[in-house]
């Protein structure tokens, strides 16, 4: 059971939206952004998870049932954002499947443009109108530690993220100034359900079942244990801030020391 904790961000009266709100990273996001005060628009294609957020914080959260990654939704968040005035947003969704290089086709590759990047474009120009006029905003996109340090077997979701870094830091040094920061944060291995897929896919691979192989995942992390994903849900909400005004740009690799580069 994660632990969330209040940290005085300044945002009790302000209004967020988060995607995938229903689980890993997006849900301690919406979590962390509630607990101080907050309040959350979550959007989410599982009803069920949206009920339960729903029940549990009741005033405080906003259930919006779509996939974030369609015009329609996308639309929607838009509308959103105007008619509730929102101060941030923190844009997650899944990756693509783990996959080598020799075993992709081109059409994985066109998903993968349209499931990392395109909607992220599309969502991010319908934004940006709304929070220059509030002459205010915060956008947190959540990427992967592999746009710091390739992983094997995630050759697509690699390629196409760094595409996204390119764009969040070109848009971030364009609206420099007015007060609407872009940030990410590039989680490494986690305690979450996504973190399945890749060890299914190593244990493929290796031949070993999946519990030796998730052994030696934590072994090759310096820490020595999976990241949790409140703490990251708390960092989240900190970017998403006022706290964070001189903060724009950047790219938050979380990943327990695996990262060897040292940008």
């Amino acid at each position: 059971m994660e632990t969330f904790l209040a940290m005085n961000l300044n945002i009790k009266n302000h209004t967020f939206i988060v995607c995938g709100a229903t689980a890993g990273f997006g849900r301690a996001t919406a979590i962390a952004l509630i607990n101080d005060g907050a309040k959350v628009i979550g959007i989410a294609r599982q009803q069920e998870g949206l009920d339960k957020l729903q029940t549990e914080y009741k005033h405080n959260f906003i259930a919006i049932k779509g996939d974030i990654t369609t015009p329609d939704c996308i639309n929607k968040v838009a509308s959103l954002a105007h008619e509730y005035q929102i101060d941030g947003i923190f844009i997650n969704a899944g990756g693509p499947p783990a996959k080598l290089f020799e075993e992709t086709r081109l059409s994985d590759w066109d998903d993968a443009y349209r499931n990392i990047l395109r909607w992220k474009v599309e969502l991010t120009r319908k934004l940006i109108p709304h929070f220059k006029s509030k002459k205010y905003g915060r956008i947190v996109y959540l990427e992967s530690s592999s746009v710091k340090q390739p992983i094997e077997n995630l050759v697509l979701s690699t390629s196409l993220r760094l595409a996204v870094v390119g764009m969040m830091k070109t848009v971030s040094q364009e609206v420099a100034g007015l007060n609407i920061n872009f940030n990410m944060i590039a989680p490494g291995s986690h305690n979450t359900a996504a973190i399945n897929r890749l060890i299914d896919k190593k244990a493929q691979l290796s031949g070993q079942d999946f519990e030796t192989t998730k052994e030696a995942f934590i072994e090759a992390i310096p820490a020595k244990q999976f990241g949790r994903a409140g703490y990251l849900g708390n960092l989240a909400a900190w970017l998403l801030s006022p706290m964070a005004e001189f903060v724009t740009g950047q790219v938050y690799a979380i990943e327990g020391g695996a990262v060897k580069s040292t940008l």
